[in-house]
Parts: structure tokens; sequence; C-alpha cells
């Protein structure tokens, strides 16, 4: 299974490259397969590459179900750990 994640572009690099932030963590990436980004715009990465763009407000949904997942995943592991 692969999962893409919406991060926001924090700083532009050289060479197609820029750092990434989503949650706190900030990640170099390759930008080549979407061309030039600018600062704030969000980009979908798959394994350090940033495979598309995505408006803020979809990259917002999408994040907070990750963070719904999160906490889901984690009610159930105090749940079966108790």
């Amino acid at each position: 299974m692969c999962l893409a994640i919406p991060v926001r572009v924090v700083e532009i690099l050289q060479d197609a490259r820029a750092v990434v932030d989503v949650g706190g963590i900030r990640k170099s990436i390759d930008c080549s397969l979407v061309g030039d980004v600018t600062l704030d715009e969000y980009v979908v990465v798959h394994v350090g590459f940033a495979i598309g763009r995505i408006d803020p407000e979809e990259a917002a949904r999408t994040l907070a179900l990750f963070a719904q997942m999160s906490e889901a995943e984690k009610a159930k592991m105090e749940a079966t750990s108790a």
C-alpha cells in the first residue's frame, strides 16, 4: 500500500528541491516531477518526491482525516492494552 501526504512548502532550495513541513516535521523533498513550487503551496509527497499540487482546503481536510485516524488507532491500542 502506498501513502502520499499533503505538505506545505516552507523553503525553496536549488536543483528542484524544497523544504516542506507537516505537523512540525521539516524535510527536504524533490520537486522535479511537479515543476516550480512556491512558498506556502501544498504538494502531495510520496517517498521524498512531490507528485502533485493540492489546494490548501483539500490539504487541511486530508490532514484532519489523518489526525482522526491516528487518534482512533491510539484509542484502540489503549483499549486493548487495558
